[in-house]
């Protein structure tokens, strides 16, 4: 049985409720490109879900043992479709403002756990 392992990201969208919309439109059932949910789950990750409140968002994914972030991110880099995805949503997302530079989905650390 494959062990699976949870990943926590917060990223902010521009705060114009125009562009909110515009985003989420992006995002609803059947819209995001098959190329980019292919990019996804040939990475690993078994399940996304970004949740929002207000401008901020949450991505939790779900990943199988496979899954290494820095080896999704040089396969991101090296995919002309993902890097056109990731150009049209830099047009909705802004970094946290503790961010570094060129970073946008920051991982969350986890500070509680129900016993």
């Amino acid at each position: 049985m494959s062990q699976t392992k949870r990943y926590c990201y917060s990223c902010d969208l521009k705060d114009d409720a125009q562009l909110i919309e515009e985003y989420k439109e992006y995002h609803a059932p059947g819209s995001v490109p098959k190329e980019i949910i292919k990019s996804i789950k040939d990475a690993g990750i078994l399940d996304m879900q970004i949740y929002l409140t207000g401008n901020r968002m949450f991505m939790i994914m779900e990943v199988d043992e496979s899954f290494d972030p820095a080896k999704k991110t040089k396969m991101d880099a090296e995919n002309p479709e993902v890097q056109k995805w990731e150009k049209l949503m830099w047009k909705f997302q802004q970094a946290l403002p503790w961010a570094k530079e060129g970073e946008k989905w920051i991982p969350l650390d986890q500070i509680f756990q129900l016993p």
